[in-house]
């Protein structure tokens, strides 16, 4: 293998497209798998999920254990339920996530929950995480169940994290990374081991793989708090200023009321408590946002996790595969401009 040096930023439109071609082949059989696995006689069930997974998302994480297993080269096919494992864990997370934040809308498209409810959303997002463990068991690797099952009861402890953070401006950049390191990342990351375990590579590819994950994913998720402050619902697929309502202490807000004068930081704790959620202060949230430069520094940091997800993979051999990874963390991070 060659260790190649890549630098976040050369391209000047970096794309999802060479990742999007070279999973193609890959991504329909695993498509079909979502299509066979979502089925049931009770008609409810394929038509909330449905909703969910036709809803014009880029299926990023199944697409990251594909490119993974051709980056070394795998030939079979197990790769396949567990690609589609994964995307129904991802799935079945944001049924669940769209309860818990009472949120209306999801990919620029009502949420489930605001269609058929709390209970039929929380029902069906159990349902999705159960057709997910058989997945698992059937690609019959116990390395590879026991990596998804973590990862699983990761993200739900991150989504734990981060609800017991809700509306407390106590809240570290620690604690942050530490829950989007945990309800974002830690499926990211294993998604990409995933793959290095059933194409039987050594522990030091799997370390790489999930490293890249891990990293993408804390870029990824740091982007997208980002946004909330500088884009438009369009954009970002869900209601501008949803976090900001929610009283969640995204990095961007933790930075900004660290650095912010009294008024600002008044501001702020009558905010995130819940008491001044209007568009207007919104807008006031907004301006307190930049004017300390928190999404800059924020970004900065999504820049940092890029670059480090990009240098894990510097021991695998350039190709196709290598630079389309590559190319996905730079789209991930470009998105905000």
């Amino acid at each position: 293998m060659s260790a190649t040096i890549h630098r976040l930023g050369q391209r000047p439109e970096p794309s999802l497209e060479p990742m999007l071609s070279l999973v193609a082949h890959d991504m329909n059989l695993v498509n079909a798998v979502i299509l066979d696995r979502m089925r049931s006689d009770i008609p409810l069930i394929p038509e909330l999920a449905g909703h969910l997974i036709a809803g014009g998302g880029k299926r990023m994480r199944p697409m990251l254990t594909l490119a993974s297993a051709q980056l070394l080269g795998y030939p079979g096919t197990r790769h396949h339920r567990l690609a589609a494992a994964v995307e129904f864990i991802h799935t079945a997370t944001l049924l669940h996530d769209d309860v818990v934040d009472s949120s209306d809308l999801r990919r620029g498209r009502r949420t489930a929950n605001l269609i058929w409810g709390n209970p039929a959303s929380v029902l069906v997002g159990d349902f999705l995480f159960s057709r997910s463990f058989e997945l698992m068991v059937e690609a019959e690797s116990l390395k590879a169940l026991k990596i998804l099952s973590n990862a699983s009861a990761v993200i739900a402890e991150g989504e734990v994290n981060q609800l017991s953070a809700v509306r407390r401006l106590d809240i570290s950049e620690e604690r942050y990374l530490d829950i989007i390191g945990a309800k974002t990342a830690a499926l990211f990351a294993a998604a990409c081991r995933i793959a290095a375990v059933v194409a039987e590579r050594s522990e030091a590819d799997e370390a790489a793989l999930d490293a890249y994950g891990r990293n993408l994913g804390i870029a990824f998720q740091l982007v997208d708090d980002a946004i909330d402050y500088v884009s438009d619902a369009g954009t970002m697929g869900k209601d501008a200023g949803d976090d900001f309502r929610e009283g969640k202490m995204t990095l961007p807000v933790i930075l900004a009321y660290a650095r912010g004068d009294e008024a600002a930081r008044a501001f702020w704790k009558e905010a995130i408590s819940g008491r001044r959620i209007a568009d207007e202060d919104f807008a006031e949230a907004i301006r307190l946002v930049r004017a300390s430069r928190a999404v800059d520094d924020t970004l900065a940091r999504a820049r940092h996790y890029g670059q480090r997800a990009i240098d894990s993979l510097g021991g695998f051999a350039s190709g196709a595969a290598k630079d389309a990874m590559v190319e996905a963390v730079e789209f991930a991070v470009a998105r905000a401009y």
